[in-house]
């Protein structure tokens, strides 16, 4: 299974927040006792265990969190550099992914920079497309041009896409 590299990680969740509020409370009271109470250690080696596993999972976490905002900050250094280096170009954002086929696939992008949302189909690219990914296009002058309508689907030839990047 491919993780979609365009969605940032979570660290945080529900169950994760409450089971280590839960565990360090009993850990705190299990610490207490042990002191006054005799025959409460294997509690308290129980809770050490548990705080292992949970501080394994937070570290985890963070780190793919780390490493995914290393690889979108690595994307967007590239974008930006082809943006500067490559003439005409604009970003479009994937929104959806409709029909995924093996010639390419037909998707909605919405244009960053005029602010419009449209169908369009997108030769197969090396990388698989995502919902939320950023490309960095050549616009096809045959089919965008000054005073000229939108075109009613636009056609994203494989060459014309120089990178993506995570939408931030």
């Amino acid at each position: 299974m491919q993780v979609n590299p365009v969605l940032k990680p979570r660290v945080a969740t529900p169950a994760l927040i409450v089971a280590s509020a839960v565990t360090l409370v009993l850990a705190l009271i299990l610490a207490a006792l042990a002191f006054t109470v005799t025959g409460t250690t294997w509690l308290l080696l129980i809770i050490a265990a548990l705080s292992v596993v949970l501080i394994a999972v937070w570290g985890r976490r963070i780190h793919g969190l780390r490493r995914w905002q290393s690889e979108t900050h690595a994307h967007w250094t590239r974008l930006e550099g082809l943006k500067e280096a490559s003439g005409t170009t604009t970003e479009v954002t994937v929104l959806t992914v409709d029909a995924p086929q093996p010639t390419g696939s037909w998707v909605t992008i919405s244009w960053n920079r005029f602010d419009y949302i449209q169908p369009a189909w997108i030769e197969a690219l090396p990388e698989p497309i995502w919902p939320g990914s950023v490309l960095l296009i050549r616009p096809d002058p045959a089919q965008v041009r000054p005073g000229a309508p939108w075109p009613e689907t636009y056609r994203i030839s494989g060459d014309h896409v120089l990178a993506w990047a995570p939408c931030l």
